[in-house]
Parts: structure tokens; sequence; C-alpha cells
């Protein structure tokens, strides 16, 4: 539905010159851009309980920010005011199209689209990510400007909910036009403005940090009673001083710790687990009568049938020694090698045929998962 086009670059070239590296612009990445979405659809998604939207505000440099559920609008007024909302692709089948033509970055590091509509003026000032983000711009015009990393660059909150950066040098000034796409690496700061009443899309991506990881992988042993070894020190000898902790008493806890995240198993099992489960709720609706595996398998016989996923559905695999295990939305699933042509059309495709995957009709255990993740409603035909 959307072709992106990254000035004359390849999206090898991109990668190599600009991902993590410095901010880009993209004159009319996507060409003749329509909008996927109305400011008044977006306004319906942030009344919502089960989507996080906000309204953020600036008049007269007070800047407020405020959370939904919203029951009316009036906070949203004509100038200097932004409407917020989080993860729409998973709610609206149109606009989680437009994550579609950024997936040359691994689906596990695309993490959502962020949309927003701004009054004139309305934004939601200078500030800095620690992820990667393409901004696009839709209805009307914005104006945006970019600057480099600059680790001496003051952060300070507004309110609870708004951390801000003071002003910085720019090395991107432009105003934003719509199919316009600006990219922004970690930590460039930036800000934008509406020119006029405007919608921009944000492609955000994942990155954990190491305090995040590592207490996800604790709470994993957890549920899962893993992690039982113990320290031992059998060749313990006497020492002069029993205050202290020495070299290698730290060292043999530290390696302790790393036996555990060394079993690849349990490693990769978490892994599969962690990074496909959703941040925001979806928009699931559960068969009311569940198929069988063998009504699965009538279903494909139909070549003309087609299979789509479910806006927001994370679907990641890993091969794990002679197996290949497939992560949706947190549940992991553990396959024969055989079949890995399906589970990457799976994973690699945001819908398919019932030829795409026939091969695998005769696969009982591939079956079963195509039969799970269709009742569950993340795939659906």
């Amino acid at each position: 539905m959307y072709q992106l086009t990254i000035n004359s670059l390849t999206p090898q070239q991109f990668l190599s010159e600009y991902w993590q590296k410095k901010p880009l612009l993209i004159k009319q990445g996507f060409s003749d851009f329509q909008d996927p979405i109305e400011p008044e659809e977006l306004a319906g998604l942030a009344m919502e309980d089960s989507i996080e939207s906000r309204i953020i505000t600036n008049h007269a440099d007070d800047w407020q920010a405020y959370h939904g559920p919203f029951e009316d609008f009036s906070l949203l007024t004509e100038k200097n005011a932004t409407l917020l909302v989080q993860a729409v692709d998973h709610w609206h089948a149109d606009a989680a199209q437009l994550l579609e033509p950024f997936r040359f970055i691994p689906n596990w590091r695309i993490d959502d689209l962020m949309i927003s509509y701004s009054t004139p003026g309305g934004g939601v000032g200078p500030h800095l990510d620690q992820y990667d983000v393409f901004i696009i711009q839709g209805l009307g015009k914005r104006h945006w400007r970019v600057g480099l990393p600059d680790a001496n660059l003051k952060q300070f909150a507004q309110n609870k909910s708004l951390l801000q950066v003071e002003q910085f040098p720019a090395v991107i000034d432009c105003v934003l036009e719509p199919g316009d796409i600006l990219y922004i690496p970690p930590g460039c700061p930036h800000e934008g403005y509406a020119v006029e009443n405007a919608l921009n899309y944000s492609v955000g991506f994942r990155a954990p940090n190491q305090r995040d990881l590592l207490s996800q992988f604790a709470d994993h042993l957890i549920d899962t009673e893993l992690g039982n070894t113990r320290y031992g020190d059998s060749k313990l000898t006497l020492r002069d001083s029993k205050g202290e902790l020495n070299n290698l008493e730290a060292e043999q806890i530290k390696q302790l710790m790393i036996a555990a995240i060394d079993d690849n198993t349990v490693f990769k099992t978490w892994l599969g687990n962690s990074l496909s489960q959703p941040k925001h709720d979806m928009d699931l609706a559960p068969l009311e009568e569940p198929y069988t595996v063998d009504q699965v398998r009538e279903l494909l016989t139909d070549e003309t049938l087609i299979f789509e996923r479910l806006g927001g559905t994370r679907a990641i695999y890993q091969i794990i020694d002679d197996k290949v295990l497939l992560s949706v939305n947190g549940i992991n699933y553990l396959h024969e090698m055989s079949t890995l042509a399906d589970i990457k059309r799976l994973t690699d495709q945001s819908w398919l045929t019932a030829d795409d995957i026939n091969s695998s009709k005769n696969n009982h255990d591939f079956l079963k998962t195509f039969t799970t993740l269709l009742n569950e409603g993340i795939w659906f035909c």
C-alpha cells in the first residue's frame, strides 16, 4: 500500500550510512501520501479505556500534559495543542500498513505506531528519545529542528510526564509536507511544531536497556523455577582476614550468574517470550466457535483464501540446535526444522494465502499452532 523511497539510498545504504548514526530528512519518502486515518477517528480511539493517549498543551509556554481516555476534546484547543495516541497499529488496520515499508528493520526491533494530531503551534517541546524513530508527515505541515547528540544538554521536567531538553543547535531545520519523513537516531534532540492542523505518524523501535533485560530474565527464572544452582566453595582454605570477599570468590559468584544466561535453551526461550510481548493492549477477538485442526486443514485446500495477521502482532523465530522456536505475543511454540519455510512466512508476512502454507497441512504440530493463532484472533481469514 505504501512504497518507501529513501532519497537515492538503498535500504542497505541507509543502514550503513545513517541508522543509529545521524538524522536524515527524506523528502517525499511516500509520494502522493494519503492519510490512513482521519483526525476524528484518532479522537475516537483516544476515548477508549484500553488505548493510551495524551493531550499536550503549551499556552504561553505553560506546558501541561493530560492523560486519556477523554470524554471530550475541549483541551484540544484551536492553537498550541496536540493529541497523541499510542499503538494505533493495534487498533486500526489501515494505519498498521504504515509499518510495513520499514520492515527492512527486523520485526523484533519495531515497536509501534504513534499518531499525533496538532493544532497550529502544537507540539511536545524539545526532547530526546532513547530509540530510533521515523516521523512521517501526513495532513498539514510541521516545522522540525533536529540536532546531534550532546552529552552536555540538560534535561528537565516540565511536569511529571513531560521531559524536555534545553535548546540545541540544529543540523536539520525544515518544514515537512505530506509524504516527507524524518529519521531521528537515539539521543538526537528534536522539536516539531505544527504550522497548520497536522497529522504525524511516528514509527518507533524497541531498544531495551541492560536493567530491563536482566530484570525480565530474573523474573523468567523465578516463574519457571530455574536458576537454582547454589554457590559452592569445596576448596575453601584458611585466610588471614575473615572480613574479605576476595577476587576469586567475586569471580565465582559472577560466573554462577553468567551460567544461568549461558544456558542457550533457557536464554532463547526467555528471549522469544520477552521480545515478542506487545507493550500495549490489542484488538483481539477470539473465535466464539474455535476451529479444529481438521477444519483448518480443510481451509487450506481453498487456494483463494487469504489469512491476515492482526495489527500489533509481534512474531519472531529463533533457531535452537535442530529446532525452530516460534514466538508470538509472548507465547513460544517449538517446531521441527522442516516447518522453517512456513514459520518464516508467518513472521515475515502480514498476510498469506492458503497455498503459502499448504505444504505444512499434514504437519500436525505446525497445524496445531496455526489453529491456535486463528482461534485467538491473531490470524484471521
